[in-house]
């Protein structure tokens, strides 16, 4: 199992999987925004994307748990 999580705060601009999703490595799951820079977020193992923690619009701080691969 593997967890995705934010490397800084940050907004959630846009989600582009949901849960039950097969995910490869490298996807992107989720882009993030943060000083007008848009940062993808990206998967680091393949499998299924298990839980996704985050919603479009919500701030995350360093350390969240964005997403879990299974």
């Amino acid at each position: 199992m593997a967890e995705v999580r934010a490397e800084m705060v940050a907004n959630v601009w846009k989600v582009l999987v949901k849960e039950g999703d097969t995910i490869s490595e490298g996807d992107t799951l989720v882009i993030l925004e943060s000083m007008k820079m848009e940062i993808p977020v990206l998967a680091e193992d393949e499998g299924v994307l298990v839980q996704l923690k985050v919603a479009e619009g919500d701030v995350i701080q360093e350390g969240d748990l964005i997403a879990v691969i299974e």
